[in-house]
């Protein structure tokens, strides 16, 4: 690898993908100078191939370090770019903040292979089923479960993006959802983190 590579923090970012959208999202909230190189799993440089033994998206190079795992690159970057915060200081609070993004990860994005694979029937159910159920907790406060845009936004957020393209329609008793959503999607770092392939799926 060339030093010049080095020089700068580089993110290997599959634009279709939701785990390198919420990566791309906390790296334009904390306004951190990064390349973003669009990628498609399978197709990485040998370099970054090699230390990436799951070959898939997103994978952050920083110098020496090279991390993949979407959860573990957010993680890393808000503890070294500490402001703005995306996690509570509250250690009680921060634990409630990690247990949701764990199930965040295996009640919904689990069922994001069956959604992709042509037969998403019941996946497609069960998703709508839990945003309408968990809608009232969308109306105690501005963001997910506090007052200050966190990383659980960064989660949420690239997966009601992608409702319509699901075909997805919440129901009327879910509108608390609908309207989270939109006061995401209206933030300057959730526009920017947009691919072109994600601005075409609304």
């Amino acid at each position: 690898m060339s030093s010049s590579r080095r020089t700068m923090m580089t993110v290997y970012s599959d634009p279709s993908c939701p785990f390198s959208h919420r990566t791309r999202i906390v790296l334009h909230e904390k306004n951190i100078t990064a390349n973003i190189e669009d990628i498609v799993d399978g197709q990485w440089p040998e370099d970054v191939a090699a230390s990436n033994p799951y070959g898939t998206s997103p994978a952050l190079m920083d110098r020496d370090l090279i991390l993949f795992n979407s959860n573990i690159i957010i993680d890393y970057f808000d503890e070294r770019f500490p402001h703005p915060a995306l996690m509570p200081v509250d250690p009680v609070a921060r634990a409630k903040t990690r247990l949701m993004l764990h199930r965040i990860d295996k009640d919904w994005y689990s069922l994001w292979p069956a959604l992709m694979d042509g037969k998403p029937v019941k996946a497609r159910k069960r998703l709508q089923e839990d945003l309408t159920i968990l809608a009232p907790m969308f109306e105690e406060s501005e963001f997910f479960m506090g007052n200050s845009f966190s990383l659980l936004d960064c989660s949420l957020a690239p997966l009601l993006w992608r409702l319509p393209l699901l075909g997805i329609k919440l129901p009327t008793s879910a509108k608390a959802v609908e309207a989270y959503a939109q006061r995401i999607f209206a933030r300057e770092s959730f526009q920017a983190s947009l691919s072109d392939i994600e601005r075409s799926m609304r």
